[in-house]
């Protein structure tokens, strides 16, 4: 019996990975596709958007969230018993595709495929890393290596770079397509210096694609056909080196971050909350903020992704709760939560 594939899709918060799949549910083209999102904090927001994706093919059974950790530390307890449940439906999926947080490591997920009960049954599709072109082509996760040299031989402390490079570095590594999101925040000669950087970064035939809103043909994304667990050694972690069968209390700077949710009331004009939210961002450095606002006399919810200080905001579907705002704060550790929880108030 053939294997199912399955695609993991990573990258750093806010790079456009939940954008890329929405964009790939809505032209599936009739493949059954089923989902398992992974979110850092405690706000499904990820997860409740994809269900919105109003696609036959993916239905909200089709959606399934771990939100219990980092998945690259919960393979055992939490990815593969879900793994096991789609495996054993009447009607198998055609297709896996796993959205990894923004914290995951991709390498030991990649090599939980070669665990008992997965490695007859599926395989890895392919590893796609979403890039946020904008932020990388800035210098915010790309790493300076004649800096970092100046600065060691003045600070014998400084043997490392910092959590935010590390992680990027390791999810470029485990990388069989680079999606280069955000292309049109670029100009062209930017945009391209940085893909060829990203591909003389990444292993050799790494595909780097540049896109927009993560619009990309599913024929693209999907039919790799790369059986990624086989090749794991190719995609060595660049600074962690844990395995899924070591401890569990093995550490990769997972407490350099920091989630909280805020809950406050109705808000009364988006576009001068969206523009108090970007100042807030600003002046407390957070990574990512996301999750659902009500609208004074609006009957539909209004959907608020924050990227840095650059903020997405849409309408999408009828509220069928509480009439409040709960949004999603997530940054590096030693957030003061006062003053943001203050600042997030309508």
């Amino acid at each position: 019996m053939a294997k199912i594939p399955a695609t993991i899709v990573t990258g750093f918060l806010g790079a456009g990975k939940t954008t890329l799949i929405r964009n790939m549910l809505q032209n599936a083209n009739g493949k059954r596709i089923a989902l398992i999102i992974n979110e850092f904090g405690d706000l499904g927001v990820d997860g409740d958007i994809l269900k919105g994706c109003g696609d036959e093919t993916c239905t909200d059974d089709d959606v399934m969230e771990l939100s219990n950790g980092c998945i690259c530390c919960t393979v055992a307890e939490d990815f593969v018993p879900t793994m096991e449940k789609l495996l054993a439906r009447d009607l198998p999926p055609d297709h896996i595709v796993i959205e990894t947080s923004g914290l995951a490591l991709p390498q030991p997920l990649v090599r939980a495929f070669n665990w008992p009960g997965l490695s007859t049954r599926v395989t890895v599709d392919g590893v796609v890393t979403v890039v946020d072109g904008k932020a990388v082509s800035e210098g915010r996760f790309a790493h300076d290596t004649a800096a970092v040299d100046r600065q060691r031989a003045m600070d014998d402390n400084l043997d490392h770079e910092t959590p935010l490079s590390e992680l990027f570095d390791d999810q470029i590594a485990c990388a069989d397509m680079i999606v280069v999101n955000k292309s049109d925040l670029l100009g062209e000669e930017e945009s391209d210096h940085l893909s060829a950087v990203l591909k003389a970064e990444s292993r050799a035939g790494v595909q780097v694609i540049k896109t927009t809103m993560g619009v990309l043909p599913v024929e693209v994304l999907l039919g790799q056909n790369l059986a990624a667990e086989t090749d794991v050694e190719a995609r060595h972690e660049v600074h962690h080196h844990h395995h899924a069968d070591e401890d569990d209390d093995h550490h990769h700077d997972h407490d350099e971050f920091e989630s909280f949710v805020v809950t406050t009331g109705e808000i009364a004009d988006p576009k001068a909350y969206a523009e108090k939210v970007a100042d807030l961002i600003r002046q407390h450095d957070i990574l990512r903020l996301k999750g659902f606002a009500t609208v004074a006399g609006k009957p539909l919810r209004l959907t608020l992704q924050a990227v840095g200080p650059r903020i997405e905001t849409y309408f999408d579907k009828p509220i069928d709760g509480p009439r409040e705002t709960r949004l999603v704060v997530i940054g590096e550790t030693g957030l003061d939560r006062e003053a943001i929880i203050a600042g997030l108030a309508p």
